[in-house]
């Protein structure tokens, strides 16, 4: 599977519920739902920069992902406003997702 990440630099395709969506596997849907505490049939999900859904509810409130959809950016390591105060918050809770969009900044430096 190729690599997915998220506008906020989440690894989507690490995700075990995207890939319970992907696998239409039921049993991981019910797995997951109790470590997150939620329904199985509310786990779908295929990223948050595919707009064509299913998403994890989650996707609809996320102002990350509202703003890079509106900004058309790839992930926010891409925007002109990096790193925002949005993404500096989001990041203070998620390290590896810092991690990976500084990477992706790192790259995209070094193919110029």
């Amino acid at each position: 599977m190729k690599r997915l990440v998220a506008y906020c630099g989440i690894t989507c395709s690490d995700c075990q519920a995207l890939l319970a969506t992907r696998e239409n596997d039921d049993v991981k849907r019910k797995q997951i739902a109790d470590e997150w505490d939620m329904k199985p049939e509310d786990v779908n999900c295929v990223g948050c920069t595919d707009p064509a859904g299913p998403h994890i509810d989650y996707w609809e409130t996320c102002s990350i992902r509202t703003c890079g959809s509106t900004k058309k950016v790839e992930t926010c390591a891409s925007c002109s406003d990096y790193s925002c105060e949005k993404l500096t918050s989001f990041h203070e809770k998620s390290p590896k997702a810092k991690e990976t969009l500084e990477n992706l900044c790192k790259t995209t430096v070094e193919k110029k």
